[in-house]
């Protein structure tokens, strides 16, 4: 990270089937060693997929998944005195997002079984209904930020 000025935000260029930003950023979540094409093709076959299961447009399921799982705070670790204090600080949607994707992606990757695109779209499924791994991440560490919210004088 540089000290001598912030990183200039790129532009992303939209993908063209869905035209949702979101789902761009996705895509590029998913990609491994530059291979966009065939993230494409997984989010594609993971949104085609939950289609035919739920009877519902996948951008809507991507959407309503991507919303249950994103954290509106998150701990940090803070050295005050000797001690060190989980400190709940709030997040910018942008950083909530990113993060909920992560973990999304983290989750179905873990899981075991078929081929990734049926374990995506299973995960993207679950986090629609506010079940699975990442959703009980979120949950998690929103029971630890209530729980660690006498040291939120801390933030700075």
């Amino acid at each position: 990270m540089s000290r001598r000025r912030r990183a200039k935000v790129r532009d992303i260029i939209i993908e063209a089937k869905y035209n949702n930003l979101s789902l761009t950023k996705f895509i590029n979540k998913v990609m491994k060693s530059g291979k966009k094409s065939l993230a494409r093709k997984i989010v594609y076959s993971a949104l085609d997929e939950i289609e035919s299961k739920a009877k519902k447009p996948g951008i809507e399921i991507f959407n309503q998944a991507i919303s249950n799982v994103a954290p509106a705070v998150i701990l940090k670790s803070r050295r005050v005195g000797g001690a060190n204090y989980q400190v709940p600080t709030e997040l910018p949607s942008e950083k909530s997002q990113t993060l909920g994707m992560r973990w999304i992606i983290e989750s179905a990757r873990s899981r075991t079984g078929s081929a990734y695109y049926l374990r995506l779209a299973r995960e993207l499924l679950d986090a629609s209904n506010s079940q699975g791994p990442a959703v009980k991440r979120k949950d998690d560490i929103h029971k630890m930020a209530e729980a660690n919210k006498a040291f939120a004088h801390f933030r700075w």
